[in-house]
């Protein structure tokens, strides 16, 4: 659930600070594909960063060299075990320790990209590495160091043991058609992996950053499910099969679907179907039934406030320090020049943008709107809980 929870806030804002830097230019995102991460780790390596960069010693350090040590490796085929060999390298991607140790082993990875913090931003998440950066495009210079850090990354992963997937490294080009052309040709070798949609952390993106490929996507998943569940109506209970449709179906409307602020109102329509059609198969009423009190009778919130929900409780979370620096520091508290009476309203800034569809959509603008109209009672509650469960019923009552 952590994990999701990371990806989630990841995707959000990675998105968002897309959004924000395309306002008048070009942005150019590289994801970096590992061949085979947690299994290529080195063990005489990691345990040097835990001495050296992290700190350990004594009977700690003592423990992790004999949780790396003696292990061994048999296949078998046909009931036939081979002999074990010593495993020298990797990290059991199963436990609750392997995405910890692979990320300290990658540490010092994260200060060689900041030697080109002035040009290039990034994101880490386990072994998943997104490299971008924003250029007018008359300036291609950030481009350059782009280029330049990506061959850098090349080589450190080379002398640590780890190899880079060239097949599977994937280039976006956010650009508008007649500059596309020329950034394709300063890529080099990178403008072989340049597409026209890529996936990120399980949501796809486009280089209009509009997500309508990932919304036809996920409506045609969700369909599919959708129609697999119908025919067991007959077989299991009407709890049984809430849980089912839940599990298949708004697991996957709900994903990430913070990010669909930025969707337009065909989109969203579709989403809208798709959840019409799990409640009829739910309730077994008629497609022609109205679908507002379906809805309210299973106390269901419509898509786009499920939307808005996902919003407001992350922004519950960067306010009170329970979300990463990241996100808090996308938010400003908003101060008067003089004193007012909304000095005291636990309001924040909203900041201006030059288009509707990109820097008006980023989580800086939308979430500070959606905060800022909601009752001063629920700005004002402290308890994550106590907020999702009296927001939820707030926004219950403004659907129906």
């Amino acid at each position: 659930m952590v994990w999701e929870l990371k990806a989630r806030e990841k995707s959000w804002v990675f998105r968002s600070d897309l959004k924000t830097a395309i306002e008048g230019a070009c942005t150019v995102l590289v994801l970096l594909d590992l061949s085979s991460a947690f299994d290529t780790v080195n063990h005489e390596i990691l345990l040097s960063r835990l001495r050296e960069l992290v700190g350990l010693s004594g009977s700690v350090l003592a423990w992790f060299t004999s949780y790396l040590s003696r292990r061994s490796l048999s296949v078998s085929v046909n009931q036939i075990l081979s002999d074990p060999t010593d495993l020298r390298c990797g990290v059991p991607q199963g436990s609750v320790l392997g995405p910890v140790l692979f990320l300290l082993y990658i540490l010092p990875l994260g200060n060689l990209i900041q030697e080109f913090a002035d040009d290039v931003s990034y994101h880490l998440f386990a072994d998943d590495l997104q490299l971008y950066c924003s250029f007018k495009p008359s300036d291609v210079k950030k481009l350059h160091s782009l280029l330049s850090c990506f061959e850098r990354i090349k080589q450190w992963l080379g002398a640590n043991a780890l190899r880079l997937n060239s097949d599977k490294t994937e280039v976006l080009v956010i650009a508008p058609d007649d500059a596309a052309p020329g950034i394709h040709q300063q890529l080099g070798d990178l403008s072989l992996s340049v597409k026209p949609t890529l996936r990120n952390l399980g949501v796809f993106f486009d280089k209009g950053m509009s997500l309508e490929h990932h919304a036809k996507q996920l409506t045609r998943n969700c369909f599919y499910h959708l129609r697999q569940i119908s025919k067991l109506r007959t077989m299991v209970s009407k709890a049984d099969l809430e849980l089912i449709i839940h599990a298949f179906t708004s697991s996957r409307l709900d994903y990430c679907n913070s990010l669909f602020s930025c969707l337009n109102k065909k989109e969203l329509s579709r989403l809208q179907q798709v959840q019409n059609c799990a409640a009829r198969i739910l309730t077994r009423d008629n497609r022609r039934a109205h679908i507002t009190p379906i809805l309210k009778a299973l106390h269901w919130l419509p898509i786009t406030f499920r939307i808005n929900f996902k919003i407001l409780v992350l922004t519950f979370r960067a306010l009170h320090g329970l979300a990463p620096l990241y996100v808090r520091d996308m938010l400003c508290p908003y101060t008067p020049s003089r004193r007012l009476r909304s000095l005291d309203q636990n309001l924040l800034m909203v900041p201006r943008t030059q288009f509707r569809t990109r820097g008006d959509r980023s989580f800086q603008a939308v979430a500070p709107r959606l905060w800022n109209e909601l009752p001063l009672s629920l700005r004002s509650i402290d308890s994550v809980d106590v907020f999702k469960s009296n927001l939820k019923t707030h926004l219950f009552l403004q659907a129906f």
